[in-house]
């Protein structure tokens, strides 16, 4: 399921990223591939608040969409 629609608050598991190339390797850079895991904290307007590792990232609504987990 894309990441926007994912429960808020339970841990989840990246399954596959969608993104163009561009956008896959910042993702990357940002520790989300497939596999990591990450928590939901926030879907709020056209953000999405998450927890990886041992920060905080938001990014843009349209971009969650081509996060699965």
């Amino acid at each position: 399921m894309p990441l926007p629609i994912a429960p808020v608050g339970e841990e989840l598991t990246v399954k596959k990223v969608l993104a163009d190339e561009r956008n896959k390797r910042h993702l990357e850079s940002l520790g989300i591939v497939p596999g990591s895991s990450l928590r939901l904290l926030s879907v709020s307007g056209g953000s999405v608040i998450l927890r990886i590792r041992e920060g905080r990232l938001a990014i843009d609504r349209s971009l969650a969409c081509k996060i699965l987990v």
